[in-house]
């Protein structure tokens, strides 16, 4: 393959995914169905005639790290803090928390049903099905009000950064006790000190930087951070999350020495610029990374009844615990779209490719894992379609 045939591929691709997201934009599809579908076709082509394979499985997790990060930044940096918005994040947080706790229970009931396999090793394997993807859950949520946008901002970006605390907690402590959860909250204040000057430092060294290449290098600073964090297992998302907050906030900030070392004239615009910078490179690796999951799929696998039995029965699982915490906790005079922003995703693969071999249960393969994001994101797509049309038709109706 020659140099500009590569280029002519990748530069299709990307502008396949513009597409895909105009197409998003006017019939609620999620881009990221298609974008699986586009890379499962090139697998069929590929497979057909027989053309050179690719082995991607390398550089996949490393796409969807930085896709992770980039969204999840994007998306906090849309985020304007007020005391009002207290009830929301708290709201929010407590939502994300106890629906994936209580999904994470009973998928493992599940999962212990199918393999006996211990407790522990059931528990670990149904965490990524139990975590909202922000990567689509965002994306998703442009076009509805603010309010319950906000809410599925925070709740999916909180939904990551737990299953993220969740994961390596259980890796790390195979007998859990008193002393695991010490360690816990020691890493939790780590992690928290570091956020904090990660947040000063970097806002300070925004002001001071007069080269006109400014954004990426803020972003690889973060990225960089981030990795430290995880290679230590510190649910180090919480930073990237406590960044775009701080950034996007920081002018109402009122100390003086504050606002003396940390608060410039050209801020706001600097913001602006590296929340575009980040929103396009989000673009570009949610673009790679779910058509090289699609073609990386086993597809032999999907034609297994099992898989699609037990992949619709998790579903079962997952819609019914989000009904019952809606209707019964949250207590929302509608129940759309909030039931059906529960996508799985980017997270959900990376959990489950950061899975350790000897953790790694045969019965949940990738097939399963492919039903259930597939199954989340087709019902949220009907979901948001029909909560569209009944809009329309309730505002023809007030006109009227």
């Amino acid at each position: 393959m020659t140099t500009y045939t590569t280029l002519i591929i990748l530069t299709g691709l990307v502008i396949f995914s513009y597409l895909f997201d105009l197409i998003a934009g006017k019939t609620k599809i999620p881009s990221v169905i298609l974008l699986l579908f586009l890379g499962i076709g090139i697998r069929l082509i590929v497979d057909y005639f027989n053309l050179l394979k690719f082995n991607f499985a390398a550089i996949l997790p490393a796409l969807g790290t930085l896709g992770l990060i980039l969204i999840v930044f994007e998306g906090a940096l849309e985020l304007k803090y007020s005391p009002k918005k207290n009830k929301i994040i708290k709201k929010s947080f407590f939502s994300a928390f106890f629906i994936m706790l209580v999904t994470a229970v009973l998928i493992t009931l599940v999962i212990y049903y199918l393999s006996g396999q211990s407790i522990y090793k059931c528990f670990i394997n149904a965490i990524p099905f139990c975590v909202v993807s922000s990567a689509i859950a965002i994306p998703s949520a442009s076009g509805i009000s603010k309010e319950k946008k906000e809410f599925i901002i925070y709740e999916s970006s909180f939904s990551d950064i737990l299953a993220v605390v969740l994961f390596n907690f259980m890796i790390s402590n195979k007998h859990i006790g008193i002393s695991s959860f010490a360690n816990l909250g020691m890493e939790l204040v780590i992690i928290l000190v570091v956020a904090i000057c990660s947040c000063l430092f970097l806002l300070y060294l925004i002001g001071r930087i007069t080269h006109h290449i400014k954004s990426f290098l803020i972003i690889s600073i973060l990225i960089l951070v981030y990795c430290i964090g995880q290679s230590y297992h510190l649910s180090a998302l919480i930073i990237v999350l406590a960044l775009g907050l701080f950034l996007n906030n920081a002018s109402q900030i009122n100390f003086p020495l504050f606002k003396k070392y940390f608060i410039y004239p050209t801020l706001a615009y600097d913001i602006k610029q590296l929340f575009q910078l980040s929103a396009e490179s989000a673009f570009l690796m949610r673009t790679f990374f779910f058509i090289i999951f699609g073609y990386s799929m086993q597809l032999y696998e999907l034609q297994k009844w099992s898989v699609i039995a037990n992949g619709a029965l998790i579903l079962l699982i997952i819609y019914l615990v989000r009904y019952a915490y809606i209707k019964l906790v949250l207590k929302t005079a509608t129940l759309m779209p909030e039931l059906v922003i529960i996508p799985r995703g980017l997270i959900s693969v990376l959990l489950y490719y950061s899975l350790p071999p000897e953790i790694k249960i045969p019965p949940i393969e990738s097939g399963l894992l492919f039903v259930v994001i597939l199954g989340t994101s087709v019902i949220m797509s009907l979901g948001l379609l029909g909560t569209r049309k009944q809009s329309i038709t309730d505002k023809e109706f007030e006109d009227v």
